[in-house]
């Protein structure tokens, strides 16, 4: 078992074990398709190194860009009421 999971520290520094569960998680995928790794591996496992990253700070997990899905739904909006009146049309035929 890894012994910085053993304590609650790497736990209170993300928020939560669920957080720390995705923020493990997402990391694991990211370097597994080549992102490099933000600390040193030496005979760390994989896992091991990226709890080390949690723990030094290097990575956090941030909540989605909310103006970026604002935006998307203003689009999507546009584009419904674009399509809104031919449609009707179609309908009433």
């Amino acid at each position: 078992m890894i012994e910085a999971l053993k304590s609650d520290d790497v736990v209170n520094k993300v928020g939560g074990r669920f957080k720390l569960a995705v923020l493990v998680q997402k990391r694991l995928v990211d370097v597994t398709f080549g992102a490099p790794l933000l600390v040193e591996r030496g005979d760390k496992t994989l896992m091991e190194a990226v709890v080390q990253e949690v723990l030094e700070g290097k990575i956090t997990l941030e909540p989605a860009d909310r103006s970026a899905q604002a935006a998307a739904r203003a689009e999507a909006a546009e584009a419904r009421a674009a399509a809104g009146p031919a449609e009707a049309d179609e309908d009433e035929a």
